[in-house]
């Protein structure tokens, strides 16, 4: 094996966007994340629908049942 081949092995803190936060190790100082287990629908049992530029009232309106 050479040496010095592996990256640096940090203490880590992991920050999400719903603002949980907890230390792990990973080459990266720090680590954003869209979702984390705290906020995600799966395992709170919440259902969170983000509507981005109306693509739901799209969707419901292309697929809608014809009278």
């Amino acid at each position: 094996m050479k040496p010095n081949v592996h990256p640096a092995y940090l203490d880590a803190k992991v920050i999400c966007a719903c603002g949980s936060t907890w230390p792990t190790r990973s080459t990266n100082a720090e680590l954003h994340l869209d979702i984390c287990a705290a906020c995600h629908p799966f395992f709170t049992g919440k259902q969170k629908l983000i509507d981005t530029e109306g693509r739901i009232d799209r969707f419901k309106k292309k697929y809608a049942k014809r009278a």
